[in-house]
C-alpha cells in the first residue's frame, strides 16, 4: 500500500504513523505542500493523511500553496481514496467538502477530553467513549453536509467527523510526540496564556506519557481505514 503524508511545518513529527506504515510493510512518502510543484497522479497512492499546521485555511493569500493543496485532497476524494485529515488537515476537508473553517470561541491547548458521539462508523470501532488527547488549535470547522459527527469536546462542538467510509477528519492530535510538544511549548509560548482551555506548559508537559495511549488508538484508527483500502483494491 502506498501513502502520502502532506506535512505543514518541519518540527511536525510523523514517527508515530511511519512506524505503523513500515510495520505494516506500506510505503509512506511525506511531501511538504509549500514546496510542491506537481502533485502526484491519483493512481500513485491509495491513502493520503493530511497533518496539523499553524496556519489556517482561510489564509490563501498568506499561504498561495494552499489552493493547490485544496484541489488534490478534493481529487483524492473524488478518486475514493482512504483520507485522514489531522487538526489542519480536518479543517482542509471540512472545506472541500462544503463546510466553513473560522476561529473558535476558545482556543484549546493542551490535554483535553474528547466524548464520541453516538454515531457509530468502522474507523471508529473500539475507540472509548470519552478519551483523553492532545490539542492545539484555535480554528473550528463546521460538519459538512452528508457527514457524520463523530466526537466533541466541551471547547470544541466538532472533534471529529467522517464523510462516507473514507474520508474522516480529527481535529485533535493522536500522533503528537512528546518531542515535537516539546518543541510546540517552546516555539509557539506565546499562544500559552491564561484561558479556560489552555494549561500551563508544565501540566502539558508533565502528562507526555499519554502520548503512548494515543499512538495506540491512532494505529487502531489507520489499521481499520488501511482495512478498507485492502478490501476494496482486493
Amino acid at each position: 500500500m502506498n501513502i502520502i503524508a502532506l506535512k505543514h511545518f518541519s518540527f511536525d513529527d510523523e514517527s508515530a504513523i511511519a512506524s505503523w506504515a513500515n510495520q505494516q510493510g506500506y510505503h509512506m512518502r511525506v511531501l511538504d505542500p509549500s514546496e510542491v510543484e506537481e502533485y502526484p497522479v491519483q493512481a500513485s497512492y491509495d491513502m493520503l493523511l493530511i497533518l496539523g499546521g499553524p496556519m489556517s485555511v482561510y489564509q490563501e493569500d498568506k499561504y498561495p500553496w494552499l489552493a493547490a493543496e485544496k484541489r488534490f485532497i478534493r481529487a483524492g476524494i473524488d478518486a475514493g481514496k482512504s483520507v485522514l485529515g489531522i487538526c489542519l488537515g480536518a479543517q482542509l476537508l471540512s472545506e472541500v467538502l462544503g463546510g466553513t473553517v473560522s476561529r473558535g470561541q476558545q482556543k484549546e491547548i493542551g490535554w483535553q477530553e474528547v466524548r464520541r458521539t453516538e454515531e457509530l462508523h468502522p474507523a471508529f470501532e473500539g475507540m472509548p467513549s470519552s478519551f483523553i488527547s492532545f490539542q492545539w488549535h484555535g480554528d473550528t470547522f463546521t460538519l459538512p453536509d452528508g457527514a457524520k459527527r463523530l466526537a466533541y469536546s466541551e471547547a470544541c462542538g466538532e472533534q471529529a467527523f467522517a464523510y462516507g467510509e473514507s474520508v474522516v477528519g480529527l481535529q485533535f492530535h493522536l500522533e503528537a510526540t512528546p518531542p515535537c510538544i516539546a518543541t510546540m511549548l517552546d516555539v509557539w509560548s506565546h499562544e500559552l496564556v491564561d484561558a479556560p482551555y489552555i494549561q500551563p506548559a508544565a501540566v502539558i508537559a508533565a502528562q507526555a506519557e499519554r502520548s503512548a495511549v494515543s499512538h495506540a488508538m491512532l494505529t487502531g484508527i489507520l489499521e481499520r481505514m488501511a482495512a478498507q483500502v485492502k478490501q476494496a483494491i482486493g
